[in-house]
């Protein structure tokens, strides 16, 4: 290819601006770095003396007539709303289309009301997402990491166009890269995770574990599969507690699994319950012999990083693929 037909194929290529928010500089950062069509932009992130947001987006003039996009992280309430008001803003600067990556779906576990009063805020989350203003290319592209309950995709307005990617690719390669590749048993701790994920990792043995209620307790068992002799890898799309994979594993063991290990695209972990997980310094502590998130929490890979057994697979080149669509 000549140097002017090259250029020309370069000037064709979607050439995307990306904003983010604070918490998530140092994943917006990894994905530029994986495509020279993707530059970053900067937002001020300031508060008032009352503590409201004072924001201020840069280089907002240059935005029209490109494509723009943003990097969210909704950690916490707090910091949902200054977000909020920056990914309203956005394709309102007559931009080109706007894309918003929002990795993990936070309220994803509260998809449902099982009696009168309950409130299901994954519907009310994605109507707000749903209003964001139509930009001047259309619909805002909104790119979500294993949303946690598979109805939500049809809790999105027709403003939104929702892509639903997945992390499983990345724990496929790393799976590949182990010493004992060829005696990973892939394990699901429930019905669900077996529904979610099963087709993504069908050349792979496979183990399903149900819960049970044995009076006011809910009891980890082995519903199907052998783990005997195996690398056994429990996945899931998320982790809070911890409770049920330390269960998970036990069961294994029992069963005759020599080695496990665990993976979750959203190591979520509210207050520090990643410690239950860590090796200690006297060799103790973790019975898991490698655990894999990505970076779609942030906050959990600044609290986990070269904390044994934890590795971090990172969404950044998934994420770059996806803005060039």
């Amino acid at each position: 290819m000549d140097k002017k037909v090259e250029n020309q194929t370069q000037l064709h290529k979607k050439q995307v601006h990306l904003f983010y928010c604070a918490e998530c500089e140092d994943l917006a950062r990894k994905v530029a770095a994986h495509s020279d069509l993707i530059t970053l932009q900067s937002i001020n992130w300031r508060n008032f003396d009352d503590g409201f947001p004072n924001l201020y987006i840069n280089n907002a003039q240059e935005m029209r007539g490109q494509h723009v996009a943003f990097l969210a992280a909704f950690s916490s309430p707090g910091v949902i709303f200054e977000q909020l008001s920056v990914i309203y803003a956005l394709p309102r600067l007559f931009v080109a289309s706007f894309t918003l990556v929002l990795p993990f779906f936070p309220t994803g576990s509260f998809e449902r009301m099982e009696e009168e009063g309950d409130v299901a805020t994954a519907f009310t989350m994605a109507r707000i997402l749903s209003n964001i203003p139509i930009s001047r290319g259309g619909p805002t592209s909104l790119v979500i990491y294993d949303i946690h309950a598979l109805q939500e995709r049809f809790y999105f307005g027709d403003h939104v166009l929702p892509l639903f990617e997945t992390g499983i690719p990345l724990l496929k390669q790393r799976l590949h890269q182990l010493p004992d590749s060829d005696k990973i048993v892939v394990a699901f701790p429930d019905d669900g995770a077996w529904k979610r994920f099963h087709k993504l990792l069908d050349h792979f043995p496979m183990v399903v574990c149900t819960k049970v209620r044995e009076g006011d307790k809910r009891i980890v068992r082995l519903k199907e599969g052998n783990p005997a002799g195996c690398h056994v890898v429990i996945v899931d799309d998320l982790v809070q507690s911890g409770g049920t994979l330390i269960e998970c594993q036990k069961v294994l063991v029992a069963n005759g699994a020599t080695k496990v290990s665990a993976y979750v695209t959203h190591g979520v972990f509210p207050k520090r319950s990643w410690e239950r997980f860590t090796h200690k310094s006297d060799g103790s502590g973790s019975a898991f012999a490698y655990f894999w998130i990505t970076d779609s929490c942030p906050l959990t890979v600044k609290a986990i990083a070269n904390k044994r057994p934890f590795e971090v697979l990172s969404l950044a080149g998934s994420i770059a693929d996806a803005l060039k669509i």
